[in-house]
């Protein structure tokens, strides 16, 4: 299962990702994708995202049960604790503290 969530990003690029997965909500991506295809999907939103900002969510072998990894400066911020991915909402002073989580480690 893979979700992408995307914030202010063209309505092209929407258009493009529809091909894949279904958008049941405005920016809101959901499919069952293989590790090859999520990956230039996301590579596709990193190059036409513009000012806009992602947020990728795919099934993962570890202890979660899924990984995340993000784009652009999102309203959320990833934080790796111990081991663990865990989604902060930053303070505005605390933008030196962004962890960057943009590659999808793929699970082939």
């Amino acid at each position: 299962m893979v979700v992408l969530i995307m914030e202010r990003v063209p309505k092209g690029l929407r258009g493009e990702l529809s091909r894949w997965m279904l958008e049941p909500k405005a920016n809101v991506f959901v499919g069952k994708l293989s590790a090859v295809v999520r990956d230039k999907l996301w590579e596709k939103v990193c190059k036409k995202a513009n000012e806009g900002a992602a947020i990728l969510v795919y099934t993962a072998p570890n202890e979660q049960g899924f990984s995340m990894c993000s784009w652009g400066d999102t309203s959320r911020q990833l934080v790796d604790y111990e081991g663990l991915t865990l989604v902060r909402i930053p303070n505005p002073s605390d933008k030196e503290d962004k962890l960057d989580l943009t590659e999808p480690k793929s699970d082939l």
